[in-house]
């Protein structure tokens, strides 16, 4: 059984589902220029009574506009050099290739080929017992480790993450060769 709250609620709900109805129909299926274009309602005409049968009133018909190209700017158009004129038209009776404009190489920067051919800078080794909270979420594919393996320090070595349960063997596989203990 539903309460009258309930009822209420389902009547407003309908309620906002017809005036959402009835402004999408209103503004974005007809647009804002079609009241003006839409015939006046149903007029009397002098002679006969209003419910005398006559023909029935004209359909609106909805005009749909193009749609406006967008303004582009001008694409610049690259113009080929004119070609080149032979000395005399009987000597010559194959036009010449147009010259082809040739780049020159970009200079080549050694700094940048060394950066780019260079191995992956080696990676810092962090101290378990002694770095900081940040240094160790900071470590690549821990996550946020930091607070759970300063809980449980001192350490002996790497491996102790594992035997104390402070990691999964997972995220220690991640991050063992970023690690270390002093």
């Amino acid at each position: 059984m539903l309460s009258g709250s309930a009822i209420l609620r389902v009547l407003l709900l309908i309620l906002a589902a017809a005036g959402l109805a009835w402004i999408i129909q209103s503004v974005w299926l007809h647009g804002p220029d079609s009241e003006a274009a839409a015939p006046a309602a149903a007029t009397v005409t002098p002679g006969r009574p209003s419910g005398a049968a006559s023909a029935p009133p004209p359909v609106p018909v909805r005009v749909v506009k193009p749609a406006e190209p967008s303004p582009e700017p001008p694409r610049p158009v690259a113009e080929a050099p004119p070609p080149a004129l032979p000395a005399s038209p009987a000597a010559d009776p194959a036009p010449s290739p147009a010259p082809v404009a040739r780049t020159a190489p970009p200079e080549s920067d050694p700094v940048a080929e060394a950066e780019e051919n260079a191995p992956p800078a080696a990676v810092s080794l962090i101290d378990l017992n002694t770095a900081s909270l940040a240094e160790l979420n900071g470590l690549k594919g821990g996550g946020a480790i930091g607070r759970t393996i300063v809980q449980h320090r001192p350490y002996a070595s790497v491996d102790q993450l594992l035997s104390k349960r402070v990691l999964n063997r997972a995220t220690y596989q991640r991050i063992k060769d970023q690690v270390s203990v002093r």
